[in-house]
């Protein structure tokens, strides 16, 4: 918990300075792609939070990685984080940069997963329907597979949960008839 705390900190600072110098866009880029290179590369993450790894040995590593592929604002943030012992926090900040970009923008970010894959006029039918429903204005769905759910959807946007699946209903029923109680009532 105390890492998203860090985070969240750092995070504001970055983006109330982009936000300031009118370079908000390109710093949500490279959180982007940091977040990207936080999942996708555990030797990546293993490197930001080795404390075996000196300070000085970091910053070079990170000015050839890093240097070229993002903008100077966002470099030398991450060049500010390895001097302060906070490097390891950049996965959490990186998302946090990203959380709060997406609250800016009034985006709403929504996961649907699905027993076979969203084509693209679905893709937008279902977009335009929460758009519709909720009165969002921008809507951001990530679509995911899962064969388990045989058929309908889970939707997810921040706590709320709607399973529509068949998987899900299948348990349900499966519960109504393991569940004895009503025998003490025919008594």
């Amino acid at each position: 918990m105390r890492n998203l705390l860090v985070a969240s900190r750092y995070a504001k600072s970055l983006v109330d300075l982009a936000q300031n110098m009118g370079q908000l866009e390109a710093v949500y880029q490279d959180a982007q792609l940091l977040d990207q290179m936080c999942r996708e590369s555990r030797p990546w993450t293993n490197f930001l939070r080795s404390p075996v790894i000196k300070p000085d040995k970091k910053e070079k590593i990170v000015t050839q990685l890093l240097k070229d592929r993002v903008h100077t604002l966002t470099y030398q943030f991450i060049r500010l984080l390895i001097r302060k012992g906070r490097e390891a926090h950049l996965p959490e900040i990186a998302r946090a940069i990203i959380d709060q970009y997406f609250n800016l923008k009034e985006i709403h970010r929504v996961h649907i997963t699905t027993a076979v894959p969203v084509g693209q006029a679905t893709h937008e039918l279902i977009i335009r329907k929460l758009q519709e429903a909720l009165g969002w204005k921008q809507v951001e769905l990530q679509t995911r597979v899962d064969p388990r759910l045989i058929g309908g959807f889970v939707l997810q946007t921040g706590d709320r949960l709607l399973d529509a699946s068949v998987y899900h209903q299948l348990q349900e029923m499966k519960k109504q008839f393991t569940d004895t109680s009503y025998v003490y009532n025919i008594r």
